[in-house]
């Protein structure tokens, strides 16, 4: 349902927020991927959006979207049901400074799960498309690393400054005990999703299996025998403790 989405996004729920939603859809299936392989001598060339389209199912006489239907690319499909994709912090979406989410992305994806990450600032301007001069740039990044020492406010990864390198930190490293379980790498099959629309009706599944997998690796838990029983139980836990949405 749009308001799960725009709740988990950190979106005002709103004629604004559903506005703001219809736009995104529209971006992510204008928005063109192209990849490319080679194998042997013959190359081959993908060209695809990231969603193949977006349908509005039912709409309010005010405007806001009751139900909408998401096609996914065949692309984004396989490489979410391969686990090779990315997880965000919750948090990211509280981030309102375009810059600070892309530093965030960056270094998701560069320090991942190591305990420490380096980068020189021109190296991270670079990545980070900025057209600031380089002094602008590292007053930018600067103000950033203040305001994360003063309150802690990026997700995952405290960052800060050495001379002309930016260092992420993993806050998480600081924690065995929460990288008891390569959450990642539980697989569920295919067919719990549907059982756990059964035992949570109206929930956004995705969304709980998220929460599932950031419970179990805050609590440090090992891995269950039987990951497809043990998050239907979940599912069903908060059912009951918080009904439907």
């Amino acid at each position: 349902m749009p308001i799960h989405i725009l709740k988990a996004t950190n979106r005002p729920s709103d004629g604004r927020g559903y506005s703001g939603l219809r736009s995104a859809l529209a971006r992510l299936q204008g928005t063109q991927v192209e990849t490319n392989i080679v194998t042997g001598d013959v190359e081959q060339l993908d060209i695809f959006s990231i969603i193949d389209r977006a349908r509005i199912v039912r709409e309010t006489r005010d405007g806001r979207m009751q139900e909408i239907e998401v096609q996914l690319s065949d692309w984004v499909f396989n490489a979410i049901q391969a686990h090779e994709v990315l997880t965000l912090h919750r948090n990211y979406f509280r981030l309102r400074k375009p810059l600070e989410r892309r530093i965030y992305e960056i270094a998701r994806k560069h320090c991942g799960s190591k305990k420490e990450w380096k980068i020189s600032l021109s190296a991270l301007q670079d990545k980070c498309g900025s057209a600031s001069t380089s002094r602008e740039f590292k007053r930018l990044v600067g103000n950033i690393v203040a305001q994360d020492e003063a309150y802690n406010h990026m997700p995952d990864y405290s960052v800060r400054l050495d001379e002309n390198m930016v260092v992420f930190v993993n806050r998480h490293a600081e924690k065995p005990q929460a990288l008891a379980v390569p959450s990642g790498a539980i697989r569920l099959s295919p067919d719990v999703y549907q059982e756990a629309r059964k035992v949570a009706p109206g929930w956004d599944i995705y969304t709980l299996e998220q929460e599932w997998r950031e419970w179990m690796s805050d609590g440090g838990l090992d891995a269950p025998a039987n990951p497809d029983r043990a998050f239907l139980g979940f599912c069903r836990k908060i059912f009951e403790k918080r009904g439907n949405p």
